[in-house]
């Protein structure tokens, strides 16, 4: 049985207005992404706990049944976990997801948009990532968060202003 404690629930600091942290990663293949790499693209920065798990897994199908309609809309995708480049090419190739995963090992990107947080499940305590989206547009600017994420129309909640 999962239990999560209510500080899992704490919303991000960051919201609609503010400038994105900037952040630099390795993708699943090993190359290095970073904000910058999106400048003059709407972007769809999702943060998720883990790959190959059941909402996990419904969100990204989501995602990429509905990437030529956000695509249509100027979205670019890019998922971020703290799972490992291997993970991340399983998860990929499993469910043909045409977007690239960002490896967070450290938490350092999770930290620096506030989605790092307390968890709980069978009476121990760690830290994990709150399911939570930015939207972020071609100057780098959050347009909107999205903390109660859906994960069987997230695309829909992206799409919806």
């Amino acid at each position: 049985m999962f239990f999560i404690s209510s500080s899992v629930y704490a919303q991000t600091q960051l919201k609609a207005g503010d400038k994105a942290p900037a952040f630099s990663a390795k993708d699943q293949n090993g190359k290095i992404v970073s904000l910058t790499s999106f400048k003059g693209r709407k972007l769809v920065l999702y943060f998720y706990p883990k790959d190959n798990t059941p909402g996990c897994t419904k969100e990204a199908c989501n995602l990429r049944d509905y990437k030529d309609t956000l695509a249509a809309q100027g979205y670019t995708i890019l998922g971020v976990s703290t799972d490992d480049a291997f993970s991340h090419q399983q998860f990929i190739k499993q469910y043909n997801l045409p977007y690239d995963l960002l490896v967070d090992s450290d938490a350092a990107i999770n930290k620096a948009y506030g989605v790092w947080v307390q968890k709980e499940r069978e009476g121990k305590v760690f830290y994990g990532t709150a399911r939570t989206t930015f939207i972020i547009n071609e100057s780098g600017v959050i347009t909107k968060v999205i903390d109660a994420v859906k994960v069987d129309a997230h695309a829909e909640q992206i799409l919806t202003k």
